[in-house]
C-alpha cells in the first residue's frame, strides 16, 4: 500500500499521464490544483487509439528485453489503477492484437515479428491466413500470414480520460484553465495572472511544456495524423488489427485508423495527402470503413533523444517531471502516476527509475 500523500501539489498538463497522475495523488489525500488551458480530450491523448500494446511497440520500435518488461509492467498497472480509483469504466479491452501479412507492403513481415517476439520473451503466435479470415471474415482476400499476440490490449481514450478526470475531481482535485508559467519559492504562476501556492510541481505537459524545467530542453516533437469513426462496433469482438502500413483498433467512442510519425513537426495542420492514404489503408484493412464518415485530426507529441520518457525530478527545486512519451502516453501512464507518487512521499520509485531519470541526458 502506497504512502498517503500530505503536500499540495500543482499538476501542469491534463492528457493521459496528466490526468493519471492527479487522480492518484487526490484518491492518496494529496491537495491537487490541475493546470491546463485546454478542453477535455483537446490534446495528444484525445488524439489517440488508447493502445496498451508492450509487445508489438517493442517488437516494432527495438529497445530488446528491457523496454518490453518496462511497458508490459505499465500495462499491468491498468487494472491496479483502476481499481484504486474504484474500477471506472474506461472502456479496457484484452483481445490482444492481430498482425497481417498483405501483398507489396513494405516492412516487417509476421515471420520477422515472430522472431523478435521471441527474442523478447514476448508471447506470439503465428496464424496462417486462412484461420485469420476465419476468426474474422472482414480481413482482406489476399493477406498471406499473420501473428496473433495476447500481449497487446487498449481502452477507450475519451471515456478513458473523463473516468480520470471524474476520480480526481470527486477526490478533491481543482482544475485550473490556465497554463503554468512559472514556478518558484513554492508558488506557482499562472497564464491567467493567478498564482498558486504548491510543495511541489509535476510537469505532464508534453510538447506544451513551460521552461521551468531545464530538462525539457530535451524533447523534440513528433506529429502525428489519425483518422475516427464516429461510431465503434466493438461489440463485434477481435483483436486490435495491425499491419505495416498501420492499424486499426475499435473503442467504444469510434474505429482509430492510424498513424503518422511525423519527427521535427509540431503544427496541428491536417495534410490531405496523409488523409486520404490512412483512409485508403483503414479501408482496405477493414472493410466496414468503406463509405464510413472518417474525421481526421492530429496531435503533437514529445520524445526524448533515446525515445523513452523522463521521469523524476527535475534540477529544478520542488518540480518533478513525467514527459517525453513518443506513442506511449496511455501505456505508460499508470506506471508513471505511481512512481511521481513514490518521489513525492520517499517511498521507492521502483526497477525503472534508473532508466527513466530525467537527468541521464546531463553531459558529462
Amino acid at each position: 500500500m502506497s504512502s498517503r500523500i500530505h503536500q499540495r501539489v500543482i499538476i501542469a498538463g491534463a492528457g493521459a499521464v496528466g490526468s493519471a497522475i492527479a487522480a492518484t495523488l487526490a484518491t492518496r489525500g494529496a491537495s491537487v490544483a490541475w493546470a491546463d488551458p485546454a478542453l477535455e480530450a483537446d490534446n495528444a491523448s484525445g488524439v489517440a487509439a488508447g493502445m496498451l500494446a508492450p509487445g508489438f511497440e517493442a517488437a516494432l520500435e527495438g529497445g530488446g528485453a528491457e523496454t518490453f518488461a518496462l511497458l508490459k509492467a505499465a500495462r499491468d498497472q491498468w487494472p491496479v489503477l483502476l481499481a484504486s480509483l474504484g474500477a471506472p469504466d474506461v472502456g479496457l479491452w484484452r483481445g490482444g492484437a492481430l498482425w497481417v501479412d498483405l501483398p507489396g507492403a513494405a516492412g516487417p513481415t509476421s515471420d520477422d515479428l515472430k522472431a523478435r517476439f521471441d527474442a523478447l520473451g514476448a508471447r506470439a503466435e503465428a496464424v496462417a491466413a486462412a484461420i485469420a479470415r476465419d476468426f474474422l471474415p472482414s480481413l482482406p482476400p489476399d493477406l498471406t500470414g499473420a501473428l496473433y499476440t495476447p500481449q497487446d490490449w487498449s481502452l477507450d481514450p475519451l471515456q478513458a480520460l473523463s473516468a480520470l478526470r471524474g476520480a480526481a475531481t470527486a477526490a478533491g482535485a481543482e482544475v485550473v484553465r490556465a497554463r503554468v508559467t512559472a514556478f518558484e519559492d513554492g508558488v506557482a504562476s499562472l497564464s491567467d495572472g493567478r498564482t498558486i501556492a504548491a510543495d511541489a510541481l509535476v510537469i505532464a505537459t508534453g510538447m506544451d511544456a513551460s521552461l521551468v524545467a531545464p530538462e525539457l530542453a530535451h524533447l523534440s516533437p513528433i506529429k502525428g495524423h489519425i483518422l475516427r469513426q464516429a461510431l465503434s462496433d466493438r461489440s463485434a469482438g477481435g483483436p486490435m488489427l495491425r499491419a505495416a502500413a498501420g492499424y486499426v483498433s475499435a473503442t467504444a467512442s469510434g474505429v482509430h485508423v492510424g498513424a503518422t510519425m511525423e519527427a521535427g513537426r509540431a503544427d496541428h495542420t491536417i495534410d490531405p495527402t496523409i488523409a486520404a492514404r490512412l483512409k485508403a489503408f483503414g479501408e482496405r484493412l477493414y472493410p466496414a470503413l468503406v463509405g464510413a464518415d472518417l474525421v481526421a485530426r492530429t496531435g503533437v507529441r514529445a520524445a526524448t533523444p533515446d525515445g523513452l520518457p523522463m521521469v523524476g525530478p527535475s534540477r529544478a527545486p520542488n518540480v518533478l517531471i513525467a514527459v517525453g512519451m513518443r506513442r506511449n502516453g496511455w501505456l505508460l501512464a499508470p506506471l508513471v502516476a505511481e512512481m511521481i507518487a513514490a518521489y513525492l512521499t520517499g517511498d521507492n520509485p521502483g526497477a525503472f527509475a534508473a532508466r527513466l531519470n530525467p537527468r541521464r541526458f546531463d553531459a558529462g
